[in-house]
């Protein structure tokens, strides 16, 4: 059994005659003969009834044949898209937490208006988390915060962004700007550790001498934001987002000696991984959103 002993067999069903199997296919007659013959053997009955006029599907032809239908269109449709493989293959992104709050949308917003057909698959997790599905090839582009990662990778600078302490407008604050060491006393409301906001922080506080001890940690920028609001504490952030709370006032920004600080954002990808015509177009559209 091959696909084109199914092709052979459904074209006599069509056309009705051997003779005309054998034209649509681009075959000898003899050919289709010898394929129905084989076909016959191996399933040891009869497949067409041999007419004066041409032949017809037996009861068992019939079956055959409507079994095998399902793998012609199978095999058809895999054909149509052959050629088109490329363009049909996901993208798939994983992306830090702080860069898919703000950033990553309006990219892949306006990669989707542009290529409408390509589909970009996301995984949102800890900056950290990010590389290490890179590295394990589970992600075709990674969007990481911090220093350019080592190995064999290529970067696209995305910006920066810059991380800034701020509470409530009556949180009882010493005078200002007040250092770092002073900033550790307060309660603090600080990313998990693993994210790149909150290594960032720990890195500069680990220069100075100090460690932080939070109250609350947390994934999720907004849940600290809202705690902030609450006056439950001093949160560290990036300004995009605390530009609303900001504006509402329901938030000020804390005077830190040391800060802000400054976190680079990168497109990451491998130096030597092939780049189908939807990542190249990606990448494409990263670079002119980023000039």
């Amino acid at each position: 059994m091959n696909i084109r002993y199914l092709e052979i067999l459904e074209a006599i069903e069509e056309t009705g005659t051997f003779t005309g199997a054998a034209r649509k296919l681009h075959l000898t007659q003899s050919a289709v003969s010898h394929a129905v013959a084989e076909l016959e053997q191996e399933a040891g009955t009869a497949l067409f009834d041999r007419l004066p006029r041409g032949a017809c599907l037996t009861q068992c032809g019939m079956v055959l044949l409507e079994e095998g239908r399902g793998i012609l269109n199978a095999c058809r449709d895999l054909d149509r898209k052959l050629s088109h493989l490329e363009e049909n293959t996901p993208i798939n992104v994983v992306s830090s937490i702080t860069i898919a709050s703000f950033l990553l949308p309006p990219i892949l917003s306006r990669m989707k208006r542009l290529f409408p057909e390509i589909q970009i698959n996301v995984r949102v997790v800890s900056a950290n988390r990010s590389m290490d599905i890179l590295k394990r090839g589970e992600a075709d582009i990674a969007f990481w915060e911090g220093t350019e990662p080592q190995g064999a990778f290529r970067t696209i600078p995305l910006g920066s962004y810059k991380l800034y302490a701020a509470c409530v407008t009556d949180y009882p604050l010493p005078e200002q700007p007040i250092s770092l060491a002073r900033l550790c006393r307060q309660p603090l409301l600080l990313r998990e550790p693993g994210s790149a906001i909150r290594d960032t922080f720990d890195s500069v506080l680990s220069l100075a001498g100090q460690r932080a001890y939070p109250i609350w940690e947390s994934v999720n920028s907004s849940a600290l934001i809202k705690a902030a609001e609450a006056g439950l504490g001093i949160t560290v952030l990036p300004e995009n987002l605390l530009t609303d709370s900001l504006r509402k006032k329901s938030l000020q920004l804390v005077e830190v000696e040391g800060l802000p600080i400054q976190n680079r954002m990168l497109a990451v990808f491998h130096k030597d991984k092939y780049l189908t015509r939807p990542m190249q177009m990606m990448l494409e559209n990263i670079i002119s959103s980023t000039l």
